[in-house]
């Protein structure tokens, strides 16, 4: 090898070796600022709804919900839903937050007219909630027997919850139904929106049917027979389509799901048949849409057992606290398609 070889070879090595391009390099920072536009358009996008959890809220939701349980365990109202022997209620409420965002409520921000309307009822009445969320975070809609922190729920009496809240613009109905007297509250359940003003007060007095003497309602007891009787008659009856169900008659014919009207303590006997093509099951009920709340003992057979196309048979029972009823088919879906008549129990 020569020398001439020997200097090639070092100047091949001094050569600078290029890595990348100035163009290469801007298609780099455009990526990298792409990318962060993007991820800062979806943080303030969602700007409310990370707003609308306090640090470590889950953790304080838990410890404050341990804490009000056992508390409602101890003393106050009692934290169940009871059995509908009273009034029917509509209540309709709105999330609404201030322009700042300080002031929360219902139907109007704290401090404001028509915020927080308070609703005054009786033991057995039942409050039909209609909720909208009319505000621009996120919330969770509940009723509790605590007076403070963000629950526990009384169950069956929530819309959304706090890792499931409603949107903004989301609506959603629930029913609530005391079972002692005392003050609930409805709330907003995402940790911190009450404590911001969204709590309005349920005030339940003792008084009405529930607080009469006697068994309770459902309780599947009997009270002392009054001496009377009283005997009715229904049929299971289905349209030609299948479309429209009821007693005595379809849905919206003049004859359909006649009332029944007894007094408590009468012994009630109803004879059923079974002239459809279809399968059903009898039964007198606190809730239409709940084929499971039956009072009494008033079931005549059920959905795994029903009665069959031309069947017949009797039920009797001895008619309960005062209040409004339903009979039903307790088939599910039954009840729905029109199946469902009032049944009223006196004094």
């Amino acid at each position: 090898m020569d020398t001439q070889d020997i200097d090639m070879s070092h100047t091949e090595h001094e050569a600078p070796i290029h890595r990348t391009s100035s163009r290469r390099l801007g298609k780099m920072l455009a990526i990298i600022i792409g990318v962060q536009v993007i991820g800062g358009a979806i943080f303030f996008t969602n700007y409310s709804y990370w707003n609308s959890y306090l640090p470590e809220a889950g953790k304080l939701q838990e410890e404050q919900m341990e804490k009000q349980a056992a508390a409602s365990a101890a003393a106050g109202p009692s934290a169940t839903q009871g059995t509908f022997t009273g009034k029917e209620i509509h209540v309709s409420l709105k999330f609404v937050e201030s322009p700042d965002f300080k002031n929360y409520g219902f139907n109007a921000p704290i401090g404001t007219s028509g915020a927080n309307p308070e609703i005054d009822v009786n033991v057995g009445d039942k409050i039909d909630f209609d909720v909208t969320n009319g505000g621009k975070s996120f919330h969770a809609f509940a009723v509790t027997a605590s007076s403070s922190g963000p629950g526990p729920a009384i169950d069956g009496t929530t819309i959304g919850t706090a890792d499931s809240p409603m949107k903004p613009g989301e609506h959603g109905t629930v029913s609530f139904i005391p079972s002692s007297a005392g003050t609930y509250y409805y709330i907003c359940a995402v940790p911190g929106h009450r404590e911001l003003g969204m709590e309005g007060k349920i005030v339940v007095g003792g008084g009405g049917a529930a607080s009469a003497g006697g068994i309770p309602a459902g309780t599947g007891g009997t009270v002392p027979a009054s001496g009377q009787k009283a005997e009715y008659s229904l049929s299971f009856d289905i349209s030609s389509d299948f479309s429209k169900y009821g007693f005595n008659g379809t849905i919206g014919s003049p004859s359909a799901n006649p009332t029944i009207t007894v007094h408590s303590g009468d012994t009630v006997t109803i004879h059923l048949s079974n002239p459809s093509k279809s399968f059903h099951a009898f039964g007198v009920v606190t809730d239409p849409d709940n084929p499971s709340s039956l009072v009494w003992n008033s079931a005549f057979k059920t959905a795994d057992n029903p009665m069959k196309p031309g069947e017949k048979g009797d039920v009797t029972f001895v008619a309960g606290t005062p209040g409004l009823y339903h009979y039903i088919c307790t088939v599910p879906g039954h009840a729905a398609l029109g199946m469902n008549g009032n049944f009223v129990v006196e004094k």
